[in-house]
């Protein structure tokens, strides 16, 4: 029996180390095989990462020729429309200029035309027969021409019986005021008599009436 006994437990001895070496070794496989899975799973989550969405969308473009050529679309129309805008803003100066130009030069022409106008007045005022042909005649003439540069424009300032107003009249000498004459409502004296008119060009007093006043 104490025979028998020694060879079993040689063998239990035996098995026992071999299962040993087996259990060591089974743990280091286990071991590395986590660090692979965990190094596996990192490139996982790494490749898993979300690109830019500016870089997909420029890829987008990048790759697909319709979008591209509705962006170059629209850069070529947003150009188009500055240079429109650009064109009417400068046909708009022009315009304006030009209208300058001509109002300066309409207006330099009425300033040439005031001593005529100033001759024909004084002649109709001293005719001789005003019934004869050449004062209708020459006073014929004088309102034809008022007429035409009335409607281009000129006004003519004769404030006989007016307030005297400093910025359309120009007061030259004073007379004596009737004894039944009425102050204005305004306290400023009344035009007594015109010596020279004076005339407005759309609106602007290109020269003032020269006046007697009566004080």
């Amino acid at each position: 029996m104490t025979q028998a006994d020694g060879p079993l437990d040689g063998g239990d001895g035996a098995g026992t180390e071999a299962d040993e070496a087996s259990v060591h070794d089974s743990g280091i496989d286990e071991g590395s095989a986590g660090a692979t899975d965990e190094i596996l799973d990192a490139e996982v989550v790494e490749d898993g990462l979300e690109p830019d969405a500016d870089v997909v969308e420029a890829d987008a473009v990048e790759l697909d020729p319709l979008a591209a050529a509705e962006a170059q679309r629209d850069e070529y129309l947003d150009s188009l429309r500055r240079l429109q805008a650009e064109f009417e803003n400068y046909k708009k100066r022009v315009v304006k200029q030009q209208a300058d130009q001509g109002s300066r030069a309409a207006a330099a022409l009425v300033d040439k035309l005031l001593p005529v106008l100033d001759a024909l007045d004084l002649a109709t005022d001293h005719v001789g027969d005003v019934d004869s042909d050449e004062a209708k005649a020459l006073v014929a003439a004088s309102g034809l021409l008022q007429g035409v540069l009335a409607k281009e424009g000129l006004e003519r300032i004769d404030p006989v019986g007016q307030e005297f107003d400093p910025t359309a009249h120009e007061a030259v000498g004073q007379i004596p005021a009737p004894d039944d004459a009425e102050p204005s409502a305004s306290g400023e004296p009344v035009v007594a008599q015109v010596m020279r008119a004076g005339y407005r060009w759309h609106g602007t007093i290109v020269r003032p009436a020269m006046v007697m006043v009566q004080g």
